[in-house]
């Protein structure tokens, strides 16, 4: 017994198993909203870039992939006001003359701004029929979007398939309780 206990142990120590746990996840769609970065949000979650883009890929549509569309918003949000305040504020340029600072202006470049607002809207989530779960979330729904992925079902199907499991149950415990008091 003792050695079979220390073959598995070998075994299981050779070959280490990380998956994406809703915890794992969780912690990868803060990074991305913070970083931008899917390498360092993969690395901050102990995953790989790769594991990441294929999690995703399987997940098209469900809740992880929502919020990592919000993620990138978050950030691009971010951009986008610093953009903005560029725009309306300009650019501070110090003019020099033989070493010494001799005069300060604005430049303004709207190009930038308009640039960056019209690929905010591609960045947004897919467009989704009203009778879908996932319709009451929005781009600003990130919070929300990362605890429902740290804690709820792994896809909109199986929240759907719990629900009626839940509300089945229910009007069977209730039929049941109507059929012993009669």
């Amino acid at each position: 017994m003792a050695q079979t206990y220390e073959n598995t142990t070998a075994l299981t120590a050779a070959t280490p198993h990380k998956s994406w746990t809703p915890e794992r996840q969780a912690a990868f769609l803060n990074a991305l909203a913070s970083t931008h970065s899917v390498t360092q949000a993969a690395r901050a979650a102990g995953m790989s870039r790769q594991s990441a883009y294929a999690l995703r890929a399987r997940l098209k549509g469900e809740p992880f992939d929502l919020a990592w569309h919000a993620a990138l918003r978050v950030r691009f949000d971010a951009l986008a006001e610093a953009a903005l305040e560029r725009a309306l504020h300009g650019v501070e340029v110090p003019h020099f003359y033989k070493g010494e600072l001799v005069h300060t202006s604005r430049r303004f470049d709207e190009r930038l701004t308009v640039a960056l607002l019209a690929m905010r809207d591609r960045l947004g989530p897919p467009r989704l029929r009203s009778t879908h779960p996932a319709f009451g979330y929005g781009a600003e729904d990130f919070g929300p979007l990362v605890e429902r992925v740290a804690n709820g079902p792994e896809t909109w199907d199986e929240e759907s398939r719990l629900e009626y499991e839940e509300l089945y149950g229910e009007a069977e415990e209730a039929s049941e309780d109507a059929g012993e008091g009669g």
